[in-house]
């Protein structure tokens, strides 16, 4: 057992199709992973495991194939409704050797444990999730939109923030995992006039977002408007947040956050080349597909921007405005602003990722935060900057420049000489771009590219250069 992975289980895409709901069933589970398949429990009493015994077989080929097999008992655990005074309890009673976990926590064997709706059902080791359980009488979701039930059925929360919260959903039909962002209108309202508006004009704006293909960036699969309620469905990512990251392993070492940080860089550029400005980059907003240190990552809540004007992002999403340029704290959320703010930002993060600990900190004494920003006074202490580069140094102090016409672009980021790492390039490339042999999608297709050999020599050398500055779009 020792040798088992501890990586949470990603088994790919969901072949199992969501069961039509039975007028007579009380619960249905939700497959977190292709060894197991959806069902409805509609019999009083269920028995699960490995032995062809029992009510539910983890017989399939995709079962007997993963590598948490052998891990499981022949009964693994049982699932029964329990009558009582207090009304009925659906029960889960472990009868395994390597433990059932109800959210991560373990029930233990010959226990019991009450189920609720959304609980999360892992199998052997907490992170092998195989159900979601859905309590189909508790009617929780019965103020959820036609439009968004009709599509998706909703489940667990994963998060909740100052925008919202964001909860695991299922596509009907197939059980594909992903995540709804669910805002509140009422919470960005100023004067009495909705902050987030989405008119028509701004419904394009959705199109625009919809359309984005890139692999750092997460997809945005739908967006469903009602008058109180905005509903964001966006690919799901599932190893996490960077800030969590970071606070787990105190600092990433230099070659590890060079590899996120072209990852993040590329993303931002490709935002930046479709006219969109993100606004509120922080670690929060970082996601990692992976719990390797070397993983995919995803930039997320760049849509947000769109929908919320930048003196409510000042004031209702950030909190602390740690990661906030100094133009925007200067005009307190309400100048107009360019994509430098996103330079600043992403300066911010890596200084983060280096150290362990902000550039900027209300916890200073001689100086207060905002002041902190606009001034742009931050330092590299030897004791914790004497294992970095003087390059990497020099990049940062380049990306948190007050002035923000004196900041770099991306395209200049991207062209530090500290990004200029083949082997990094490399590895990053192979994230982005697995099923590829190390070939990246080019920029301009080949019909433009021969139309554009075909013209003057210098141009063609111009354009060259230009494209090795800019991240390849996915076809």
């Amino acid at each position: 057992m020792a040798t088992m992975a501890t990586q949470d289980i990603v088994d790919g895409e969901y072949s199992e199709e969501e069961p039509s709901q039975q007028t007579n069933a009380w619960g249905r589970l939700l497959p977190l992973g292709t060894s197991f398949i959806a069902m409805d429990l509609v019999a009083d009493c269920y028995t699960f495991g490995r032995g062809e015994e029992c009510d539910v077989p983890f017989s399939t080929h995709a079962a007997k194939t993963h590598q948490c097999f052998q891990a499981y008992s022949k009964v693994h655990f049982k699932l029964y409704k329990q009558q009582s005074n207090s009304g009925t309890h659906i029960v889960l009673e472990d009868t395994s050797s390597n433990g059932t976990f109800i959210n991560g926590d373990k029930v233990g064997k010959g226990k019991k444990q009450v189920l609720n709706n959304n609980d999360e059902i892992a199998l052997a080791m907490k992170k092998n999730k195989a159900y979601v359980f859905m309590d189909l009488n508790a009617n929780e979701d019965a103020n959820l939109p036609l439009e968004l039930t009709e599509k998706y059925t909703l489940t667990r929360v994963l998060g909740r923030g100052a925008c919202g919260e964001v909860r695991l959903a299922f596509v009907k039909g197939s059980c594909e995992k992903l995540a709804c962002k669910i805002i509140s209108k009422k919470k960005f309202s100023m004067g009495g006039k909705s902050q987030v508006n989405l008119a028509a004009q701004v419904m394009g704006e959705v199109k625009i977002l919809k359309s984005l293909k890139h692999p750092c960036i997460i997809g945005i699969e739908d967006v469903i408007d009602t008058p109180d309620m905005l509903y964001i469905i966006l690919e799901l990512v599932e190893g996490g947040e960077l800030f969590d990251k970071v606070v787990s392993i105190d600092k990433y070492d230099e070659q590890t956050a060079k590899l996120l940080f072209y990852q993040m860089a590329t993303a931002v550029k490709y935002l930046h080349d479709k006219g969109i400005t993100h606004r509120d980059l922080k670690p929060e907003n970082i996601l990692l597909a992976s719990d390797d240190l070397e993983t995919l990552i995803k930039v997320t809540d760049f849509g947000l921007s769109k929908f919320v004007d930048a003196g409510s992002m000042m004031k209702t999403f950030c909190g602390t405005p740690t990661y906030l340029a100094p133009e925007i704290l200067l005009t307190a959320g309400n100048g107009a602003y360019t994509k430098a703010i996103d330079c600043w930002s992403l300066g911010v993060i890596l200084f983060i990722m280096l150290s362990g600990y902000p550039p900027f900190s209300d916890e200073r004494q001689d100086m207060d935060l905002p002041k902190q920003i606009m001034g742009g006074h931050y330092t590299f202490p030897p004791q914790y900057w004497k294992g970095v580069s003087e390059t990497a140094i020099d990049l940062m102090k380049k990306m948190m420049v007050v002035d923000p016409k004196k900041r770099l672009t991306f395209a200049d980021v991207l062209n530090h000489p500290w990004l200029k790492d083949e082997e990094m390039k490399a590895k990053a490339n192979a994230l982005m771009y697995p099923n590829s042999d190390g070939m990246v999608p080019p920029k301009v297709p080949l019909a433009k590219r021969k139309a554009t050999v075909d013209g003057d020599g210098p141009e063609q050398k111009r354009k060259s250069s230009s494209d090795t500055n800019t991240p390849p779009e996915t076809p």
